[in-house]
């Protein structure tokens, strides 16, 4: 018998589908290349990634480019591991 179907909580939102699809084949991006290509508004990217962040599928790298401020999100082996199987689960 097949084990039932268990999709990960985290990963039954869009957005957050969405920011794991984009780091998966890139490793890591900066906070306003996510937000374009996501298209999303700064505020709605950072309150999912905060949830992302505490669940250890991806660390937020800040720093400085010059002068200007820089966040860099990077995907954890437990993010890609997480979005591995839950693409695996999709069958």
């Amino acid at each position: 018998m097949n084990a039932p179907f268990e999709a990960d909580p985290l990963l039954s939102n869009r957005i957050r589908t969405g920011v794991l699809a984009y780091l998966s084949d890139r490793g890591a991006a900066d906070f306003t290349e996510l937000a374009a290509a996501l298209e999303l508004a700064n505020n709605t990217l950072s309150s999912h990634l905060q949830r992302l962040e505490g669940a250890g599928y991806i660390e937020l790298g800040r720093g400085f480019l010059g002068r200007k401020p820089r966040t860099r999100i990077i995907l954890t082996p437990t993010g890609r591991a997480a979005w591995a199987a839950h693409l695996d689960r999709l069958g």
